[in-house]
């Protein structure tokens, strides 16, 4: 299960690496990812060789990507749609306002996922190939229905079941670059996208239980793969910034609340239903089962490594962020989620990497489909064994 983050999701290519060369027959059956995470699990679906090559050719994309190619950020693309804003906003609902589809224009993105998926006008083949072959059980990408609320997980791979939760449905798709663009648009900074008769935005909105889609698609051991920092106590209690907090500040503690915190927490349930079923009676559990899973994160807070990288940003976007007050807090949590700059981005990879060697016996015992270790007091927070169906 890959989760977003968006820049920060090129932390996960270093776990993904560790493993594909400790491994490198290592088979993925299910992949789950939402919002930049949903962009990884498309290309390791859709990659016509094995994990190693999938992986390798993954970190390539991530090490030499460019700001330019997710979105248009120079200085008369910015100035336009800063001024489409502003007549929208000042126009008082009148007719005559223009459309705004977003702050910034992600045309390139677009046309780099379609050259490195592959796509055609009928989908995505590798991941059809992949599914049709059993090479791949199935692949389930997350966005959020901007015109109903709902979360919507779109799912390539129909032999398995589908299900519905409150505000949470599945639906059975050929997956296209539309699917992937939607799960990754960040709420009004990229623009929504049209499939079928509604809009989409990112799947981290309202993705009140981001495991669920392993589950429900019948995973027994699941790698989790967050983007968000655990700090200590200390590191929670200091203050980011001094006097009123810019925008930039309130943003970023939104955002992670909406989009990174999540799956902390349902991380923590997961922890409690293993409980409750280690002391339950096989005959009385009610077809709840338990499941291997662990949660890998940053050693390192991503959000104030990104401070250290933007100067490294084209001067027009780096204007505008320093408009909002990127500059004027310890932990630019929002510039680390559009921060795509090859030094960045090279040096989470690294990050990532070492964080899952670091971690080693217990993401190959997972894999092995051996037991797993039993948890240091220090990481006990950081592991879980057991899950219900959802």
């Amino acid at each position: 299960m890959l989760s977003g983050g968006g820049a920060r999701a090129a932390y996960q290519i270093g776990t993904l690496r560790f493993l594909a060369r400790a491994r490198p027959g290592l088979r993925i059956p299910l992949l789950t990812g939402v919002s930049a995470g949903a962009i990884n699990a498309s290309y390791l679906a859709a990659h016509p060789g094995p994990l190693g090559e999938a992986v390798e050719g993954l970190s390539r994309l991530w090490s030499d990507l460019h700001l330019e190619e997710v979105f248009r950020a120079n200085a008369p693309s910015l100035a336009g749609q800063v001024l489409r804003w502003l007549a929208r906003l000042g126009s008082g609902g009148s007719a005559l306002a223009p459309e705004v589809r977003g702050m910034v224009d992600t045309t390139p993105l677009r046309r780099l996922l379609e050259r490195e998926l592959g796509a055609d006008g009928t989908g995505i083949p590798g991941i059809r190939r992949h599914v049709e072959r059993g090479d791949l059980e199935a692949v389930a990408l997350t966005a959020i229905n901007y015109s109903t609320g709902q979360t919507v997980t779109f799912v390539q791979g129909c032999e398995l079941p589908m299900w519905e939760r409150p505000n949470r449905v599945s639906v059975c798709a050929d997956l296209k670059v539309g699917h992937v663009l939607a799960s990754a648009a960040l709420p009004l900074f990229f623009p929504a996208v049209r499939i079928g008769d509604a809009w989409y935005g990112d799947g981290g909105v309202r993705h009140a239980a981001p495991l669920s889609p392993a589950l429900h698609l019948g995973a027994d051991r699941i790698l989790a793969v967050s983007t968000r920092y655990r700090r200590s106590r200390a590191e929670a209690e200091a203050h980011a910034t001094s006097g009123y907090p810019p925008p930039a500040q309130i943003l970023s503690v939104m955002l992670n609340a909406v989009f990174l915190d999540v799956i902390d927490q349902d991380h923590e349930r997961m922890q409690k239903v293993n409980a409750l079923l280690a002391a339950t009676p096989p005959e009385l559990r009610g077809g709840l089962r338990q499941i291997d899973v662990v949660l890998l994160r940053p050693s390192r807070d991503l959000g104030r490594m990104a401070a250290d990288f933007e100067p490294r940003l084209p001067s027009g976007f780096r204007f505008l962020t320093r408009g909002l007050g990127t500059r004027e807090t310890a932990s630019p949590d929002l510039l680390s989620l559009v921060l795509f700059e090859r030094d960045y981005l090279r040096r989470l990879i690294e990050i990532g990497e070492a964080d899952a060697a670091a971690r080693a016996g217990e993401l190959l015992a997972l894999v092995d489909g051996e037991p797993l270790p039993a948890p240091r007091a220090e990481d006990a927070l950081e592991e879980s064994v057991g899950v219900s169906a959802r």
